[in-house]
């Protein structure tokens, strides 16, 4: 019995002393793992390789289209309205001289006739004391010595009846223009903005009728930064006699309308000529001609309409086109070499914009800019090329640039 509890408690014993030595065997005579060296790869970056472009920078703004001319139409006599223009309504339209509203004309006819009665009474007067003149001179040739006095003569008189006379025609004069004031005719082609008044309706001078508008020219005033203004050519306190309209910048407006994008085409004619305080910016002023002409398909331009527009530049030549990601905070960009490595270069901005920064100095022709892929550039580092970057670049036609924007 002592020998089989020995056997318990020392066979346990053994086999956890073979299994320690098993291990500590395998620890110290297992074959060493070959040392493997990580070689880093260049990073790879996307570029553009740069060509010198012809670009005309437009300056982008927008407003509301506004008529040139809007007035109301008010009469200048009082009485009832007998007619009414059936075009007269909101949005109608009506030719230069057109007969849009009448007033009750017979008060005014009669005061014609009345008036017209006065100088046939003045003019017997007149007639009459010429008469008496004439009598009155011969009586002092025959009986009278000396000097004839005004008086004797009847010269006050008859100037009186001459002076009765023109008052007369004056009068006729006056209730003739009062009777013509009795029809209120447009002074322009155009459309109506808004009716106020109606037929049976009695009115006063002065009493707003409707509120017209010409349709000749159409004006939007367009908001202008400051810094903007290098590329655009206005006429800042410049009289309009000496301008020109080879000298006013073209603009192309662009609208929303129908469904589709309408395009006109103007000119900017004049500026405010004062900055506003409020916002730094300046106001210029572009014209549209016949902007209701629908020739060729045009849109019309409609009062009220909000637009977008691209005033024309200056044209610049040995452009340089970059994306924003290619150029740092300091100006720089970084150009990769033949042996592709990096090498910083120092540019000169003409302008930069949302979606791309114009240059104008510090690069040539052929330049590869790195635009992408780089996290902490070095002078002198090596970098890979997309390759599917390049060809799209390869493939990318150089063209004159018309949209800044």
């Amino acid at each position: 019995m002592g020998t089989v509890k020995q056997l318990k408690i020392l066979l346990p014993i053994a086999v956890l002393l073979l299994g320690i030595a098993a291990v500590w065997r395998l620890l110290v005579y297992q074959p060493a793992m070959p040392t493997q060296t990580r070689i880093s790869e260049p990073p790879l970056v996307s570029t553009l390789t740069v060509m010198p472009e012809t670009v005309r920078l437009d300056v982008q703004t927008q407003g509301v289209v506004r008529p040139r001319t809007e007035i109301d139409l008010v009469p200048e006599v009082s009485g009832k309205i007998i007619f009414v223009h059936p075009e007269l309504n909101a949005g109608g339209f009506f030719a230069k001289n057109e007969l849009l509203i009448a007033i009750e004309p017979r008060d005014y006819d009669y005061a014609v006739t009345e008036a017209q009665a006065r100088i046939a009474e003045a003019q017997r007067l007149l007639i009459a004391e010429q008469a008496q003149a004439v009598q009155a001179r011969n009586e002092w040739k025959t009986l009278g010595e000396g000097q004839p006095t005004p008086l004797a003569m009847r010269e006050p008189q008859l100037a009186e009846a001459r002076t009765k006379l023109q008052a007369a025609e004056a009068d006729l004069a006056k209730a003739r223009l009062k009777r013509s004031r009795c029809e209120l005719r447009a002074p322009f082609a155009g459309r109506v903005k808004e009716k106020l008044s109606g037929l049976g309706q009695f009115v006063q001078p002065g009493e707003k009728l409707a509120r017209l508008y010409a349709t000749d020219i159409a004006e939007i005033r367009l908001p202008i930064a400051m810094d903007e203004l290098a590329f655009i050519d206005l006429p800042l306190g410049k009289p309009k006699r000496e301008q020109t309209a080879a000298t006013l910048p073209t603009l192309s407006l662009t609208a929303q309308l129908a469904g589709r994008t309408a395009t006109w085409e103007g000119r900017i004619v004049r500026t405010e000529g004062v900055v506003d305080e409020a916002n730094g910016q300046l106001y210029a002023i572009a014209q549209v001609s016949e902007p209701y002409a629908q020739y060729a398909g045009q849109t019309p331009l409609l009062v009220g309409l909000f637009v977008q527009a691209a005033i024309h530049g200056h044209t610049y030549q040995n452009v340089f086109v970059l994306p924003p990601t290619a150029i740092n905070s300091d100006q720089e960009v970084w150009l990769v070499d033949a042996q592709q490595q990096l090498h910083k270069q120092k540019v000169a901005i003409l302008r930069q914009e949302t979606q791309r920064i114009l240059v104008v100095g510090g690069l040539k022709a052929g330049d590869q800019i790195v635009t992408s892929g780089l996290q902490v550039p070095i002078m002198g580092m090596h970098v890979r090329l997309d390759g599917a970057t390049e060809k799209m670049q390869a493939a990318s036609p150089n063209t004159v640039n018309h949209d800044p924007s």
